[in-house]
């Protein structure tokens, strides 16, 4: 019987079976070994066989490659901000081996952007990747093509933000009704265009140019409202809709009680709303220019937020990563800078953090920054989870191991993080991606994922593992 191609040996594997935890499904057992076979997870077993390769994972834990499904690299479109060589750097140095990518500022509306985009990114990505697309009200019509051509999801503003149109009302309608139509997901971006309108309005006739504007013009409100509405017509159209960065704990709140009212809406976390605080952006100005903005006011606000995020209010965690450098943020008054905050560099050590002082599970982090979002996304069960048949996409964590960010390199080209200085706990030793490693080192390996967007089951189809005994 021929050998493995590759064997883990001895490390504790960290994935949560077929479902959150507290589904009532014990995980996978400790100190198992882990056998790859073409790209894939063969063999989850506590017992020895031959592989070409051996690889000793004692004393680490090994978990499944992070899936981060909203992420902003700006290729095409302005790569002095990021591209994907160094955005995909960052996130393969920080054990995120799958990504869902959309820009702004070159963006997919037709078939015929998607297909230019995607030779324009052959060769240049380290982790595999999805793509996004975007709606205007003129191009409601390109959706069901774009499904067909695998785009992960649709991204749809209820406000005018970063030169994307706002959808309202009846076209949002359409929108969503379309999005049922084909099975697709949308993630939505909400803020009132109303109440953002007003608000920048008054600001600006105040003559108002310091940072605590942010807070006034990208209100608390501004969100609520707009998450009232889209939870309503998702539930009318039976729209599949998830909440893009959910900035409180009654925005959180909002979407559980749609959910529960029958509405498929979810929340997506992000930590700049369990770690960064209100008051930062007198401060920090351009720094913390990101909308909405940060919203902890106290340390009940953040003990509430990481809560609700244990809880299950949370669908998924992504970093909503869009950077931009310090001379950017610096080029200009709080108006005029770029929104934005980096996060690839940092996300799974502020998570790996959280589990090492007990806010979250191991096999909640595993859960939340990979199965979930893979399996709201279509990208289940290919990514997401070490179980036979997936993509042998995974990273060698020492738990132990304290350091500071800022003491490792950068690699996106923000060059900087809002977070620099925090002391955390989980030492990434090594990213493997379809077997191969892709961090530290590595080449370029990383190609497009098409989304199933059909997939819903809680099982997969996995390969029986080879008859014969021991290998």
């Amino acid at each position: 019987m021929s050998a493995f191609d590759l064997a883990v040996m001895g490390g504790t594997i960290v994935s949560p079976p077929f479902g959150a935890p507290g589904s009532g499904q014990s995980p996978i057992p400790a100190r198992q070994n882990l056998y790859v076979e073409r790209g894939r997870v063969a063999l989850v077993d506590s017992e020895v066989y031959p592989a070409a390769e051996l690889v000793d994972a004692s004393g680490l834990l090994v978990l499944p490659g992070m899936v981060d499904t909203h992420v902003h690299l700006m290729d095409p479109g302005d790569p002095t901000r990021e591209d994907f060589p160094s955005g995909t750097a960052a996130a393969a140095s920080s054990g995120v081996t799958t990504i869902v990518e959309h820009t702004h500022g070159h963006p997919v509306r037709t078939v015929n952007d998607l297909r230019e985009k995607q030779a324009h990114l052959r060769g240049r990505a380290r982790v595999d990747y999805g793509l996004a697309a975007h709606v205007w009200p003129d191009t409601v019509g390109e959706m069901a093509g774009l499904v067909e051509a695998g785009v992960s999801f649709f991204k749809l503003f209820t406000c005018t933000t970063h030169g994307v149109p706002a959808l309202e009302g009846a076209v949002l309608e359409a929108v969503l009704a379309e999005a049922a139509r084909l099975g697709t997901t949308c993630l939505i971006h909400c803020e009132d265009e109303s109440l953002t309108l007003e608000a920048e309005r008054r600001l600006r006739e105040e003559g108002r140019t310091d940072p605590g504007l942010l807070i006034e013009w990208r209100n608390r409100e501004a969100e609520e409202v707009a998450v009232a509405a889209v939870a309503i017509l998702a539930r009318h159209t039976g729209a599949r809709a998830t909440i893009a960065h959910v900035s409180t704990p009654a925005v959180a709140e909002m979407v559980a009680k749609a959910r529960a009212e029958g509405a498929d809406v979810a929340a997506e976390a992000c930590p700049q709303y369990l770690h960064l605080w209100e008051e930062e952006v007198h401060q920090e100005g351009a720094l913390r220019k990101f909308t909405p903005p940060a919203r902890i006011r106290s340390e009940e606000d953040e003990q509430t937020m990481w809560r609700l995020l244990g809880e299950g209010a949370f669908n998924h965690l992504s970093t909503d990563h869009a950077p931009s450098t310090l001379e950017q943020k610096a080029a200009g008054d709080i108006w005029e800078v770029h929104f934005g905050l980096p996060g690839l560099d940092t996300t799974t050590a502020l998570l790996t953090t959280a589990a090492a002082q007990g806010r979250i599970s191991w096999d909640q982090l595993a859960w939340l920054y990979a199965e979930a979002p893979a399996r709201r996304y279509g990208l289940f069960p290919q990514k997401g989870h070490l179980r036979v048949g997936a993509d042998a996409d995974f990273i060698f964590l020492d738990p132990h191991r304290q350091w500071r960010i800022g003491d490792r390199p950068f690699h996106s080209k923000a060059g900087w993080s809002p977070y620099t200085g925090r002391q955390v706990t989980g030492w990434i030793e090594a990213v493997y991606l379809r077997g191969q490693r892709v961090a530290p080192g590595g080449e370029r390996r990383g190609r497009f994922l098409p989304a199933n967007p059909g997939f819903q089951s809680p099982q997969m189809d996995s390969p029986a593992p080879r008859k014969g005994g021991k290998r």
